[in-house]
């Protein structure tokens, strides 16, 4: 067995104790391959990664994704080392990823690609703007790649947390696929207990007709999640008996404090329809020159449900005003329980140019274009079905991107030899948000204007990376990366007035270096380091309010972050099986985070620079097939993260802290047995150490809502195949019905079937 074929299906992830394996085949005869040999996967697609990738790369393909509970497309990477995906329910649309040290709040410090075309929303750095996984099918996928750091010059320094790199799979003859997926779950908290469920029906036609092969998709969506948001108010201490009222339930709070919870607000209980399109093409030009279009669009109606608990002495539901309960008085905002909806629409186009030789001169060009054609919130002012409101309306935001790469592979990977990759990447971020008022909130127009938020990014950068080969046992590869950073056309206006905002423009240049040492022939050490800006978002400039009793203000000074990543990695191929292990640290200098300065007053809450946050971790992984028995494959993975707050001026607090949504521990395990020919049987299991949804862990109960559980969740899948086109299976996930909160409660024990046929 060569080591390029023990790679295959790339290493996923892996706990120690699994580490433990491979000793198992320690007497199988020992193999000499160059470091170059070793590092490049052949997983029947061609890399979607550069093979002299100066980091950690995880990769799944979709003969594994086929096994695992996948609906959306980020359920592809929720089992991958170090990763947390903020995904609340099927068809969340905001599903933004943790990693190593960036919390799912830091959504600009990650990048996903879809075969080249960047799907990251770096308008903003939050939950808002996450990457937008719908423009790609799940069961259209080939692979996904994970990219750990910013250690490569081919990437933005966006790249700090990680890199998800999705590739489609184009047909080479005519095929049809269609898949029919449903769920359901049992839901018994707060006072609700009830099922919530939905389904999910694709069919996807490709073919390859002489030197053009394409592919086309229509997929829909329909999901009711789980309650996320519940109304709750401290308990109260003024003794009071206007409109007495039931229903209420007592409850302890994150800060320890008494509570009651009142029934489902704000964002409520989303049930929501999406409809998706997607067509690509490429034809070859010459055997090595290859052209190719797409257009992928994903369309929206979201309802966000409310229900009051309460109710008064004739059984009436209580919505807003001064009620009473248990003795006490309580006053409800008059928009306590306003429901709210959200209609989108966007396009993503893309075109691309490139060669594909195996040696020598290879250019590629990549152009893109994602359009928020419609992004609009409508909330209503009180419970009412169709009175006043609001309307916030995102229509026209935008991003544009383009790539420019040229690279020179050598005919032979022999000592002395260099491959050199070199190109330029542009971007460009535009956000038109408008905010108006309503006299029908769900169907009517404006009738005022209240004001609004624009501004642009834009980043251009030239970069280059040499991959030399020093001997045949080592490797050292270097790069830098050139940016240079505007912020322009801000501007921030209320119903009566207008401000605009000076331009701006910072340049920087980024090293990197990683030495690869091929200690045995199975044994790769490396040691790498890297320089990384993240520049400010559009959000996060120029966006802000003003309550009454605090500012939420934007700050258009921002400084990037400056970030400083070392890593120490061994990778260690043996018998039929991966193990990686990971030393690595992060010193984050004003890293950019929404916190409020305690040390001013009245305070003051936006986006700041924290000083300094450090992170040091350690991780190990491990993939294997055959593990041994010929019917057994394991994967699984464990990280060992210390992320910590530093220096913080505005928030002495926080100081000497756990970063906030950054557990110390997380792991994962997936096994699975190959039953028979045509059947097979995967238990998987994810566990998350105990978080913090503050900066100064004063949510101290995390088992409630608002706090961040430790949990550890079981998710389980039977496939059954009864002829080679038809595919049959039946889930589970949360398969022990754990409760945990991660600020919002998570699924519950969550059942799936699905049917997919291929034609």
């Amino acid at each position: 067995m060569s080591i390029r074929s023990l790679y295959e299906g790339g290493p996923l992830a892996v706990a120690i104790a699994c580490a433990l394996i491979s000793p198992a085949y320690a007497d199988e005869p020992q193999r000499t391959q160059t470091l170059q040999e070793i590092r490049v996967s052949a997983l029947g697609n061609a890399p979607a990664v550069d093979p002299n990738m100066p980091a950690p790369v995880e990769s799944v393909t979709a003969e594994k994704l086929a096994r695992l509970n996948v609906v959306n497309v980020e359920d592809a990477v929720k089992y991958m080392p170090a990763f947390g995906i903020r995904k609340r329910f099927i068809g969340d649309e905001n599903a933004t990823f943790s990693v190593r040290g960036t919390s799912n709040q830091q959504s600009a410090r990650g990048l996903v690609y879809l075969d080249g075309l960047l799907l990251s929303n770096l308008l903003g750095n939050n939950w808002a703007n996450p990457p937008r996984w719908s423009m790609a099918f799940p069961d259209n996928l080939a692979r996904v790649d994970v990219i750990y750091g910013a250690y490569s010059a081919l990437y933005p320094g966006n790249a700090i947390g990680a890199t998800v790199v999705m590739t489609t799979r184009m047909p080479t003859r005519r095929e049809i696929t269609a898949e029919m997926q449903g769920f359901t779950q049992h839901v018994d908290t707060y006072g609700v207990n009830r099922n919530y469920g939905g389904s999910r029906q694709s069919v996807t036609y490709g073919d390859r007709v002489g030197k053009v092969s394409f592919l086309l998709g229509v997929s829909h969506l329909q999901s009711n999640g789980q309650p996320l948001v519940y109304a709750t108010q401290n308990a109260s201490a003024i003794t009071g008996s206007t409109r007495p009222v039931s229903g209420a339930i007592g409850d302890t709070g994150t800060t320890g404090l008494p509570r009651q919870v009142l029934g489902i607000n704000s964002e409520g209980q989303e049930a929501t329809s999406q409809n998706e399109a997607k067509l690509k093409v490429t034809y070859d030009i010459t055997p090595t020159l290859q052209a190719g279009i797409s257009a992928d669009y994903w369309q929206q109606d979201m309802s966000h449900r409310t229900q009051s608990a309460l109710r008064d002495a004739a059984g009436n539901p209580v919505y807003a005003g001064v009620v009473s309960i248990a003795g006490k008085q309580y006053t409800l905002p008059a928009n306590f329980f306003a429901p709210s909806t959200r209609q989108s629409r966007n396009y993503l186009y893309g075109v691309s140019l490139g060669t594909h030789r195996a040696s020598g001169w290879n250019i590629e060009a990549n152009a893109s274009y994602f359009d928020m054609d419609q992004n609009r919130d409508r909330v209503a002012s009180a419970y009412t079905y169709n009175g006043a409101g609001q309307l916030t309306a995102g229509d026209g935001s935008r991003w544009r991107t383009f790539d420019l790469r040229a690279s020179y592979r050598p005919d032979a990977i022999a000592p002395n030899t260099h491959w050199l990759s070199f190109g330029y990447h542009y971007d460009g971020y535009a956000l038109a948000n408008d905010v108006a008022s309503l006299a029908q909130w769900r169907t009517g127009s404006a009738t005022a204007d209240l004001g609004g938020n624009t501004g642009s990014t834009q980043t251009q950068a030239l970069y280059v990376q040499d991959a030399w080969q020093l001997t045949d046992r080592w490797q050292l590869t270097t790069g830098a990366r050139f940016e240079q950073w505007r912020a322009f056309d801000g501007t921030r206006s209320t119903a009566t007035a207008s401000i605009g905002y000076p331009g701006r423009k910072e340049t920087h240049t980024s090293p990197k270096a990683s030495l690869s040492w091929q200690a045995a022939d199975e044994l790769v050490l490396r040691l790498s380091a890297a320089r990384a800006y993240r520049f400010p978002t559009v959000n996060e400039l120029f966006q802000g309010s003003f309550n009454g009793l605090a500012l939420i203000n934007n700050n258009p000074n921002l400084k990037p972050e400056n970030d400083l990543s070392r890593e120490l990695s061994a990778q260690w191929y043996r018998g039929h099986g991966v193990t990686r292990v990971s030393l690595y640290r992060s010193d984050t200098r004003n890293t950019l985070f929404s916190q409020t300065n305690t040390t001013v007053f009245p305070t003051v809450t936006n986006v700041q620079n924290v000083g300094l946050v450090r992170t040091r971790g350690a991780e190990v992984s491990y993939d294997g097939q055959g593990v041994g028995f010929s019917w057994l494959d394991v994967t699984a993975n464990a990280t060992y993260t210390q992320a910590t707050t530093v220096r913080n001026d505005q928030n002495p607090a926080s100081v000497g802290k756990q970063f906030y949504r950054i557990p110390r521990w997380r792991a994962n395990l997936i096994t699975t047995w190959h039953t028979s020919a045509r059947t097979l049987l995967t238990v998987a299991g994810r566990y998350s150490g105990r978080q913090y949804n503050t900066l100064d862990h004063s949510d101290i109960n995390p088992d409630t809502f608002g706090g961040a559980s430790a949990f550890l969740t079981w998710d389980a899948k039977f496939v059954y195949r009864p002829t080679d086109q038809l595919d049959l299976g039946v889930g589970v996930d949360n398969l022990t019905d754990r409760r945990y909160y991660v600020y919002y409660p998570y699924p519950s024990r969550t059942f799936m079937v699905e049917a997919k046929l291929h034609m």
